[in-house]
Parts: structure tokens; C-alpha cells; sequence
């Protein structure tokens, strides 16, 4: 515990000293609370409005719990597809990667339409945004996979499936969790837009409404709690990469 403590040291210290010239830059320049308000003000407007965040935050960690879930399980059949067929290598992952080129957020307005207001046209957004992290990285890593052992098992009796649980997933594991923990912290981002586009709960609902009324302060305490929601998502899937690659060598 003391070692974990000492090296998250350096990162503590570099973010006390950003909090110190946020404040002291706020206060000598004085600068306009709407555009750049004090931090000690965002603190406070956070604690003021902490019942009210809350439950904007749970909205929007619902949004993109939702979202990455359903990016997850389709991502990686995508992934195990593209794997198994030759025709599906050849057209459906082309084909991934190509609509990447189509900005998300153009496509973000076509899901409102279709799913209307409710949570499901949030969760669409989430999904456009954390598909294909998932899909391409867990693909590339199926890939990867040491072909002298797959030479070794088929010389041994292996069967496919064998091949496949034995060989190919657990090569395909590090990929997957690089594309869990990228889709992990944009699915926050994929999820604000959403909201910005059309919803009634949710920290980026509660972001819009406040800059409209010039409240820089409480602009700025919503986009902190989704910079420690993407924080979060991020360890938690980190978490889960240890543990589940704890044995790999």
C-alpha cells in the first residue's frame, strides 16, 4: 500500500499544482467567472448542487454503462466473425474501418430521430462511439496470435474449438481490454452528446442549461464529474484487465 501510495505521488503533486494556478491565474487576471471561474467556486457550486449532480451523474453513468455493455458483446461477435470467416475479413472489417470517416457526430442527430428522446437514443450514441475500439483492437488481436503454437496444437490432436478457447482468445485478451479501456473513457463523451442533443436528465442536460444561464461555475463542476467518470470507467476496466490477464506470462 505504501509503494501504490508513493508512486501515485508525482500524479497527486501535478494535479495540486494545476489546481493551484487555476485559482491564482482566475484571481490575478481576473478573469470572468463565465468564462473561467474560480476552482474554489466550482467546489462549492458542486458541494451546493451535489443532490442534483448525483443524480445527473447516475443518469449519465447509466448511459454509458449501457452503451459499452452492448458495444462489448456485439464488438467482440464481430471480432470472433471476423476471425472464423475469410469473406467476413475481407468485406465486414473494411467495412468497419470505413465508417469510422463518417463523423459520429453527424450521425449522432439520425439516432434522436429514430430512437426519439429517451435513454436509447443516448445509448445509440454511446455505441457509435465505442464499437469500433472494441471490434478493430480485439480483431487485431485474434491476429496476433503465436501461429507456432497453433502448429504445435493441430500437431497434437487440438480440435477448432479447442483452437479457439486455447489458442486464439487468450491471445485476442490484451487487444480487447486496450479497446475496453479506450471505449471505456469515450463512452462518457458519447453519452454527453447524446444528452446535448436531446434529453431531460443527464450532466450534459445539466452542462447545456448551465451555460445558457452564463454559470461558469456550474458548467465547469459537470465537466469535472465527467472527466472523474471517464477516470473511473477507465480504472475499473484496467481492474478487470489485471485480473483477468493475473496468470498470462
Amino acid at each position: 500500500m505504501k509503494g501504490r501510495l508513493w508512486a501515485s505521488m508525482p500524479v497527486f503533486l501535478f494535479v495540486l499544482l494545476l489546481a493551484v494556478l487555476w485559482e491564482a491565474a482566475t484571481v490575478f487576471l481576473a478573469i470572468p467567472h463565465y468564462i473561467i471561474p474560480k476552482l474554489s467556486d466550482v467546489l462549492i457550486s458542486t458541494w451546493d448542487n451535489r443532490l442534483l449532480l448525483g443524480k445527473h451523474f447516475v443518469v449519465t453513468l447509466g448511459e454509458s454503462l449501457l452503451g459499452l455493455g452492448i458495444s462489448i458483446l456485439f464488438g467482440t461477435l464481430a471480432a470472433v466473425w471476423i476471425e472464423g470467416s475469410g469473406l467476413a475479413r475481407k468485406t465486414v472489417y473494411p467495412f468497419i474501418v470505413a465508417s469510422q470517416t463518417i463523423p459520429i457526430i453527424a450521425l449522432s442527430p439520425i439516432m434522436v430521430m429514430w430512437f426519439g428522446y429517451e435513454i436509447w437514443s443516448k445509448v445509440a450514441v454511446v455505441i457509435l462511439f465505442t464499437f469500433f475500439p472494441i471490434a478493430v483492437n480485439t480483431a487485431d488481436g485474434f491476429r496476433s496470435a503465436d501461429a507456432g503454437i497453433g502448429e504445435i496444437m493441430r500437431s497434437m490432436g487440438a480440435r477448432k474449438r479447442d483452437l479457439f478457447l486455447k489458442w486464439k482468445m487468450p491471445s485476442a485478451l490484451p487487444g480487447f481490454f486496450t479497446g475496453l479501456k479506450m471505449a471505456a473513457t469515450i463512452s462518457v463523451g458519447g453519452a454527453t452528446l447524446g444528452e446535448w442533443l436531446g434529453g431531460e436528465a443527464g450532466l450534459g442536460i445539466y452542462t447545456k442549461r448551465a451555460s445558457s444561464m452564463l454559470r461558469g461555475e456550474a458548467v465547469f463542476s459537470g465537466v469535472l464529474l465527467l472527466s472523474a467518470m471517464g477516470i473511473l470507467l477507465f480504472l475499473a476496466a484496467q481492474w478487470i484487465e489485471r485480473i483477468s490477464l493475473a496468470r498470462r506470462q
